[in-house]
């Protein structure tokens, strides 16, 4: 028993379209089947649910007894069988589905990654250093992180450290977009130069990079 369940495992984590159209197949047959028994109840005028005996109790002679018999039988075995197949057909799309959206997402995520690398500008400055409590902490610049855009200041008009110095003096308690490179993405965040307890009114390093 514990190697079929192991069989079905390793069959139902491959399960494939095809599968899914093997199994559609199964039940088409199964509901022609059910229909077949069907006509043969219909045809002795009993149905699934009609008596088999007289009135008085003894056994119908007008119909064939052990074909009805047989076909409500057949039918109820078949219902069986067709509820089992419906539900395996189910959970076979179920995963189906599942694994064609995680492959989509999963390419999405490769796709947006190779775009981010080939669209992303190149760097014009570096942190250096980020002070605990200060503006730039608070805005979530990180040391290590590569600024392409700070304020007005992008890669295309940057000339030096002047340029940033500017931008921050005349945007003191006003919100300056920064854009930077970290772990090869893109990051954007919210930093609003402002008097606080320490130096500056930024309190992180920022340092050219060379290009």
């Amino acid at each position: 028993m514990k190697t079929t369940e192991e069989n079905n495992s390793c069959g139902s984590s491959a399960i494939t379209m095809d599968d899914v159209k093997n199994l559609i197949k199964k039940k088409d047959e199964i509901e022609e089947q059910i229909k077949a028994y069907y006509d043969v109840l219909e045809d002795q005028g009993v149905g699934v649910e009609g008596p088999l005996v007289d009135a008085e109790g003894y056994p119908r002679d007008d119909v064939n007894l052990y074909q009805i018999r047989n076909a409500r039988h057949n039918i109820s075995c078949l219902q069986n069988d067709h509820k089992a197949i419906m539900a395996e057909i189910e959970e076979a799309l179920h995963k189906l589905h599942a694994r064609e959206k995680a492959k989509r997402g999963q390419d999405e995520v490769e796709e947006e990654a190779m775009e981010q690398q080939v669209t992303l500008p190149p760097p014009f400055a570096r942190v250096d250093s980020v002070t605990e409590g200060s503006p730039a902490s608070g805005a979530g610049l990180r040391l290590g992180d590569e600024i392409i855009e700070f304020g007005s200041v992008n890669t295309e008009n940057f000339q030096n450290l002047q340029n940033i110095a500017a931008v921050v003096q005349h945007s003191e308690g006003k919100p300056l977009r920064v854009s930077v490179i970290r772990s090869g993405q893109k990051a954007q965040m919210s930093l609003t130069p402002q008097r606080w307890s320490g130096r500056g009114l930024l309190g992180c390093n920022i340092v050219p990079v060379q290009r």
